[in-house]
């Protein structure tokens, strides 16, 4: 009988908790709206370079830059290979670059000029590393590739997107939040002026694309669906397209929060059918 009551206890708890999270979500999410008649640069696509591939997020970024038509080139950096990785090379639309240090992009130099967007799905949980490397993941990688980029071309349209998670907050109490946070204000402080456009995409759960989710990422997803809490990994690259494409709608630094990323992932299948 005491199980049963704190089966029920717990039960009740996980369900209170998911009402309360989605309420919360619903409330609160969603600042940006796509504007319903934009100009867009279909050239602001057309050389794609993507980090963190191999990753469930990055995996997904990597197939909605497959399958975006006005994508014509895409160079993946990756310090090893996957399935998925294998198979975009295989059509000859992309190209893989193998890249072990993530401080020194020297040997990107021959491409950096033709880039246009920039998809940043590398990183890892703090809960896997200390804080010392927790920051040369989160902010001394992306900091010296926008630094190198740069260095090799100013002109628009030019776009980077950062994966930093829902919490990210550079007056946050964790040290991943501050360390996100300081690198979101860091890349955009360096584009200022420039032609290059930063975007932070502050995504709740991100579920990975199809064929790499499981049952247990399609539950979730339905549970947090109603408060604007999930997006799926191809959808969150078709965002990242979608306001790369509106040259002229958001502003550098612009923080996408998961329900942004929905709406404009939205105006993106929109503008496909």
């Amino acid at each position: 009988m005491l199980l049963k009551k704190l089966a029920l206890a717990t039960l009740f708890a996980v369900v209170l908790a998911l009402l309360v999270l989605n309420i919360w979500g619903y409330l609160t999410l969603g600042k940006l709206a796509p504007a319903q008649n934009p100009q867009r640069d279909t050239d602001a696509n057309r050389i794609v370079m993507i980090f963190g591939a191999t990753g469930s997020v990055g995996d997904g970024l990597l197939q909605a830059a497959m399958e975006d038509p006005d994508v014509e080139r895409v160079y993946v950096v990756s310090r090893r290979t996957s399935p998925r990785i294998d198979a975009a090379v295989a059509t000859g639309k992309a190209e893989l670059r193998l890249q072990q240090d993530f401080t020194d992009y020297s040997g990107l130099a021959d491409i950096l000029p033709q880039v246009n967007t920039v998809l940043w799905g590398l990183g890892t949980s703090s809960l896997n590393v200390d804080d010392t490397t927790y920051s040369r993941i989160h902010v001394d990688f992306p900091v010296a590739f926008v630094s190198a980029w740069l260095a090799a071309r100013t002109e628009a349209p030019m776009s980077f997107h950062y994966v930093t998670g829902m919490g990210t907050d550079a007056n946050g109490d964790s040290h991943w939040a501050r360390e996100k946070g300081r690198a979101e204000l860091e890349v955009a402080a360096m584009a200022a002026g420039t032609g290059l456009r930063t975007f932070g995409y502050r995504s709740a759960f991100i579920r990975p694309a199809s064929g790499r989710a499981n049952p247990a990422h399609y539950l979730l997803q339905a549970l947090l669906t109603p408060g604007k809490l999930v997006i799926s990994s191809e959808d969150l690259g078709a965002a990242m397209f979608e306001i790369s494409a509106r040259t002229g709608e958001l502003p550098n630094g612009s923080l996408i929060d998961n329900a942004d990323s929905i709406a404009y992932a939205h105006a993106y299948a929109a503008r496909q059918r």
